[in-house]
């Protein structure tokens, strides 16, 4: 759960001031990252099944709700106009955003192996 939310306002915050993040970084960093939410979303949620499977559930999901945005009627695009619709379903659909997903998903699945590796030392 510490992990969804440090990965939430980090989201957030790359968002609000990507004008002082380096352009690479104010691009990529908010999909990247949502897509690391989706994965400890998961993770938490299916604790006792394997990392692997988080894995594919994030990737379906992520490139699910992208694919979604090929979707573009007016009742979809009404709740993608909201500023939670829009966090959730995005606006269009980018090629580059699965890249970033993937991303994401990989580096939250190193760090969960991190974190559980330390937490299996203490």
């Amino acid at each position: 759960m510490i992990a969804v939310i440090i990965t939430i306002i980090l989201g957030l915050t790359s968002r609000k001031w990507s004008n002082l993040l380096p352009s690479f970084v104010a691009q990529n960093a908010g999909d990247m990252l949502w897509a690391m939410m989706v994965y400890f979303g998961f993770r938490l949620l299916l604790v006792r099944k394997s990392t692997l499977t988080a894995i594919w559930l994030s990737f379906l999901f992520s490139f699910g709700i992208e694919f979604s945005q090929l979707y573009q009627e007016d009742w979809i695009n009404q709740i993608r106009g909201t500023t939670l619709g829009s966090l959730i379903l995005g606006k269009g659909f980018l090629v580059e955003d699965l890249a970033r997903y993937t991303v994401g998903i990989i580096v939250a699945t190193v760090l969960d192996a991190l974190v559980l590796r330390f937490i299996l030392r203490s």
